[in-house]
């Protein structure tokens, strides 16, 4: 049985043009990173704080954030985000606050050095 092998599945019909606008897409995401990596950086921050900072003033629908919702946002791991959230608190851009309907649940909210050094990013990267 091992000699046998499995049906070779027939290649997707991909044209050159897809492939040079996903080979531009790509281009164009690395050079937006490198951007936002070197504007954050200049402001103190990493990338990723930066990209914590961002996802918890943009959160969808304004709603409260909890430390669970950022790992979700930033696709990393629940202990990551934790670490992450305190850095961020030692640092004096994140605060926590404990949920008054959930007592087991803690909301992080930006401070207004937080919001001050957000805008300033975010400017920069919409010009």
């Amino acid at each position: 049985m091992s000699g046998m092998s499995q049906p070779q599945k027939p290649r997707p019909a991909i044209s050159q043009a897809d492939y040079q606008r996903l080979s531009e897409f790509r281009y164009l995401i690395r050079r937006f990173l490198e951007f936002s990596q070197v504007q954050a950086e200049d402001a103190g921050l990493t990338p990723r704080q930066h990209q914590a900072l961002l996802a918890i003033k943009g959160f969808p629908g304004g709603g409260p954030v909890t430390v669970g919702d950022l790992a979700e946002r930033l696709r990393i791991r629940h202990h990551s985000a934790v670490e992450l959230v305190n850095r961020l608190s030692e640092a004096g851009l994140v605060a926590r606050d404990q949920d008054k309907d959930d007592h087991r649940r803690v909301l992080l909210q930006l401070t207004e050095r937080a919001d001050d050094c957000l805008a300033e990013l975010s400017a920069a990267h919409l010009d």
